[in-house]
Formats: C-alpha cells, sequence, structure tokens
C-alpha cells in the first residue's frame, strides 16, 4: 500500500461525505451542509493531482494504483454531476441531463470497451490524453461552479465545455481501442480454401 494509494482511497472515503453534506443542504437549506460538501469536493479534487504527483515523483505507481485512481475520479465526478442534475429548487442550480448522459455514455462505453478487451487480449493498454484530463478539470469546475453558486451563464459554458471534452476524450479512448483490437490475431480476417 503505497503512500499515493492511500490519497486516492482518501479521495473514495470523500465521496459519501459529498453527497450526504449535498443532500443535507437540499433538504435543510442549512449553508453549513453546502460549504461541507464544498469542502469534501475540493480536498478530493486536490488529491486527485496529489496521488499522481506523489506516485511519478517518488515511483510508487503500481497496479492497485491504476485501478483505484480512475475509478475515484469516476466515483467522484459522477456522483457529483448526477446529484447536481436533479432538481433542488431554488438552493441550487441544475446541471443540464445532456451532460450527465454524455458522462456516464463515454464512461459505459469505456467499460464495455475495457471488458472485451480484456476477454479478448487480456489487457488494454490506456495511455492518458490531455483532452480527457481537460474533460476531467471541466466537470470538476462545473459542480465546484454550482456548489459556488455563482452566474449561471458561466456554469453553462464550463457546462459546454466538460461536454466537448468528455465527447472528444471518448473518441480518443475509442480510437485507442479500435487500433488496439485491429492488432490482435482474433480481429484479423481468417482465409477458407
Amino acid at each position: 500500500m503505497t503512500t499515493a494509494n492511500k490519497v486516492t482511497i482518501l479521495r473514495i472515503l470523500l465521496i459519501p461525505l459529498f453527497v450526504v453534506a449535498v443532500l443535507y443542504y437540499v433538504d435543510t437549506g442549512n449553508e453549513k451542509f453546502r460549504l461541507a460538501a464544498l469542502v469534501a469536493f475540493l480536498v478530493a479534487a486536490v488529491c486527485d493531482g496529489v496521488d499522481g504527483f506523489i506516485a511519478r515523483h517518488y515511483h510508487q505507481v503500481s497496479e492497485l494504483g491504476k485501478l483505484l485512481d480512475p475509478l475515484a475520479d469516476k466515483l467522484l465526478l459522477v456522483s457529483g454531476v448526477v446529484l447536481l442534475s436533479m432538481n433542488h429548487g431554488p438552493r441550487l442550480e441544475r446541471l443540464p441531463l445532456w451532460l450527465v448522459a454524455t458522462i456516464l455514455s463515454r464512461d459505459v462505453l469505456l467499460l464495455i470497451g475495457l471488458g472485451v478487451m480484456h476477454l479478448v487480449r487480456g489487457k488494454m493498454d490506456i495511455v492518458p490524453r490531455i483532452s480527457g484530463k481537460i474533460a476531467t478539470v471541466f466537470q470538476m469546475a462545473t459542480v465546484v461552479w454550482a456548489l459556488l453558486k455563482w452566474d449561471a451563464q458561466w456554469l453553462f459554458l464550463l457546462t459546454l465545455g466538460a461536454a466537448l471534452f468528455t465527447g472528444v476524450s471518448g473518441l480518443f479512448y475509442g480510437w485507442d481501442w479500435m487500433r488496439q483490437m485491429s492488432t490482435h490475431p482474433t480481429s484479423l480476417a481468417t482465409v477458407k480454401k
């Protein structure tokens, strides 16, 4: 268990705290709960960069970390976007459902692709791309902006950016998947004699 993995596990443990704090805020209107949700989300988001830094700079890259890090990202962002896409009346601005659909579609297709790749090839070499990192930053910024209750026009622009880069990153992952599948012997056509 590396230090980087411990930071990632902390991120995962902050997710229920974030979700419960948002739900309590929506139910009671008590600003302390909104602040608690915001702090939990921000700490988890900052820890995303911290665990990556620790893993790279202190040579703590592990197979467990390669599994837990993207899982922590998905759990945090999907829970935030889905939770904030629900109608919370006047308390919180509602995120559009098309953003949720874009994020969930990409992640579900990625999981299906990984499953197929695992069955056929054994594993998929996932290369992190800048578009995926930008999508993550836009998604995090969208959730934080909504929790801060700042200008709705900027929230809409952040939402558009999140959807755009999420879609682009999904296309790149699809391209990588097709490229790796096309080089595997099971993908090659057989000639019958």
